[in-house]
């Protein structure tokens, strides 16, 4: 059965960790991601990352310094999406003249729909002027050929609209399809201002960088372990763009070096043909456009320095940012070891005194079980106070501690009132006048002998009442040793536990009682005179002692039916009470019997 306890137990573990290593490995796919080929669909003509990238990292600001840093990632990118947008219109009108043979047909298309809408418009434009001018009664013919212009206007516009966007998805119409995603750009920037003037970009941290527990130190560190990932994604993001910008001029530049020359070549033919008068428009227009674009180049290479000059610059501000939060993790880190370390010696200590505990107590009697009991009770305390400290450090003490101490200790207080009054009983009993296992006891009206004292309950072998033998009935009596503390009890084995014993005697009806009654006083007397010395000076050290008190032994006599009786009362010490009264039971049959008397007593007459 242990084999197969094993390998289920086994099993069990191996399942845990193994759905925790594949959790783990798959917590970067939580989320889908779309395609590549989507992907490199829905990219963007411009590249506008360096602002959002800015901007999501703002609010991670915490310091005056980094908000500085964060202001001045968003202006600079800001500066470089601008560019970038202007870049690539400046391309896109470049490119556009020399339309791709396979775009041909969609630009004829495009230019006709264009051409009719032209046409509509200005057919339109004249008819508003010949209504405005016209009388009333051919306004009415005017107004139905406006409508009919109207709806081919807007026919004409859909078509235009359509064979532009056909254009644009082919790739052959850059220059509109940046202009829109400008478009779309400026108002979410002119939304985004908004929303920011509303609510300001909050530069709060998730997390209390100067948590005074564990776990908050321990969150913070992962804060900052994020931010700094991010801010080193952001980094490096701005070194790739640099890196494409720094390509893409290097590229341009050597075509503007290679076409130079033949540049200053077509400007210098056509200086020649126009001092010649040999000039003609086409001659004229190629110059003019020869010099446009190589205009146009160098707008486009100071362009890239800008933009490169931007980028350079993000990598500056990140790389700042970076030292800084690093210095800021490290100073977490610091804490977090402060907290380890305050844990560590917690435990030290309460090992040490764990140690310390079990070396006083090491050589208590076996006999002594209260004593291994207050060894348990200290050990458990030292656990207890060193696991609430530890808490402490790991989850921070609360912020109303006085409060919830008090309340939880009302609710406790209520709740375990029985376990708590118990629980102090029991120091109660391991003092000075308290019991130890063995005693002979008296416990809400149970006597008996002691055999068990624990931290709650203390359990006595009944010995049945005060006029038996005091032999052991076999029955065991536990008691909540809050009995301690709310009532009251009555141990019979230490010093100075002294008892009245009462004795009865009956001397028939035709007896004279009083030559008995002497002698059992001087019977009495001489039995309990050691215990009558010591317990009056015992008596007499105890400061509520009084004087008018007596420890002689005295006989009531009580008249009845059957003749006298009398109650003999003695003091005698509780472990001396059995073979005290057996002794006297013994002499007072004699003296019944007429057998020896003590010395100084009479001879009792016969019935």
């Amino acid at each position: 059965m242990k084999w197969r306890r094993w390998v289920i137990t086994g099993a069990l573990l191996a399942l845990v960790l193994g759905t925790g290593t594949a959790y783990f490995l798959t917590r970067e796919n939580a989320h889908p991601r779309t395609s590549s080929k989507a992907s490199a669909a829905l990219t963007p003509l411009v590249d506008v990352r360096p602002l959002p990238t800015a901007r999501a990292l703002a609010p991670l600001a915490i310091t005056s310094d980094e908000q500085t840093f964060a202001q001045e990632a968003e202006r600079v990118a800001d500066h470089e999406v601008d560019l970038a947008f202007a870049d690539a219109l400046l391309q896109a009108s470049e490119l556009r003249p020399a339309q791709d043979p396979k775009n041909r047909d969609l630009y004829l298309k495009l230019q006709q729909a264009q051409a009719v809408l032209a046409d509509v418009l200005s057919q339109n434009d004249q008819l508003k002027a010949k209504i405005a001018n016209a009388k009333p009664a051919e306004k009415d013919a005017l107004q139905d050929q406006q409508d009919l212009l109207e709806a081919e206007q807007a026919l004409d516009e859909d078509e235009v609209e359509d064979a532009q966007q056909e254009l644009i998805r082919t790739g052959g119409d850059q220059e509109t399809a940046i202009q829109r995603q400008r478009d779309q750009h400026e108002a979410a920037e002119h939304e985004y201002d908004q929303r920011r003037a509303q609510n300001p970009v909050a530069t709060a941290p998730a997390v209390d960088l100067n948590a005074k527990n564990l776990w908050g130190q321990v969150r913070a560190w992962m804060w900052m372990r994020d931010k700094q990932a991010r801010l080193e994604t952001a980094r490096s993001q701005a070194a790739e763009i640099s890196s494409d910008l720094a390509k893409q001029h290097q590229a341009l530049q050597s075509r503007v070096h290679a076409q130079k020359s033949q540049r200053e070549e077509t400007k210098q033919h056509a200086a020649d043909l126009r001092d010649a008068g040999k000039a003609t428009k086409e001659d004229t227009a190629t110059a003019v456009n020869s010099l446009k674009h190589f205009s146009t180049d160098q707008k486009l290479l100071s362009g890239y320095d800008k933009r490169i000059q931007d980028e350079l610059e993000l990598q500056q501000i990140y790389g700042n940012w970076l030292d800084v939060t690093a210095s800021q993790q490290r100073g977490i880190l610091h804490l977090v070891l402060r907290s380890v370390l305050w844990i560590l010696l917690v435990a030290v200590l309460v090992y040490c005194g764990s140690l310390l505990v079990n070396r006083v107590y090491a050589h208590a009697p076996p006999d002594k079980k209260h004593l291994l009991t207050l060894r348990g009770v200290i050990r458990f305390s030292l656990q207890a106070v060193g696991v609430l400290l530890i808490a402490f450090v790991i989850l921070g003490v609360p912020a109303q501690m006085p409060t919830i101490l008090g309340l939880a200790g009302a609710g406790l207080t209520v709740a375990l009132k029985d376990f708590i009054v118990g629980f102090f009983g029991w120091f109660v009993l391991m003092g000075r006048n308290g019991i130890r296992v063995g005693d002979w006891v008296e416990i809400n009206g149970v006597v008996g002998e002691v055999i068990e004292i624990g931290l709650l309950r203390t359990v006595l072998l009944e010995t049945g009442n005060w006029t038996d033998t005091g032999h052991p009935t076999g029955r065991k009596v536990a008691f909540v040793n809050s009995f301690a503390i709310e009532g009251h009890y009555f141990n019979f084995s230490t010093a100075g536990q002294w008892l009245w014993d009462e004795l009865q005697v009956v001397v028939g009806q035709g007896e004279n009682p009083y030559p008995l009654v002497e002698a059992i006083q001087h019977l009495v007397e001489e039995e309990t005179r050691a215990s009558v010395a010591q317990a009056e000076q015992e008596w007499q050290k105890s400061a509520g002692y009084r004087k008018s008190l007596t420890v002689s032994p005295a006989i009531h006599l009580r008249p009845t039916a059957a003749g006298v009786e009398m109650q003999i009362r003695y003091i005698t010490s509780a472990n001396e009470r059995y073979v005290t009264r057996s002794k006297l039971y013994e002499k007072i049959v004699g003296l019944l019997r007429g057998e020896a008397r003590p010395q100084g007593t009479v001879a009792v007459p016969k019935a």
